[in-house]
């Protein structure tokens, strides 16, 4: 695949990016080079290949979810600088 200034321009107008000429013309040898790169791929026989769905065998082992008691409201207030009777206070952060 050929790479011209016109898919340079518009790469580089999808990804919010600017070239002058002597980058623009590093970035279709880059392009020109990974997409040689990738087109090695087609060489490979891929016949009688299953599609590979998941990286690896192994299976997620998850714990058991279980309940377990709490600290209460009032021993989560104890030690709070500044609160009320149910809630933490906290200093203003947003501006209106």
């Amino acid at each position: 695949m050929e790479i011209t200034n016109e898919t340079v321009e518009h790469i580089a107008h999808l990804a919010r990016l600017e070239f002058n000429g002597e980058e623009k013309e590093n970035i279709k040898k880059d392009l020109s080079k990974i997409i040689d790169f990738v087109d090695q791929l087609n060489t490979v026989d891929t016949d009688g290949v299953e599609p590979l769905i998941f990286m690896t065998d192994a299976i997620n082992v998850l714990r058991e979810d279980v309940f377990k008691p709490s600290i209460t409201q009032e021993e989560a207030l104890k030690n709070a600088p500044n609160h009320d009777s149910d809630y933490f206070k906290i200093a203003k952060v947003l501006k209106k």
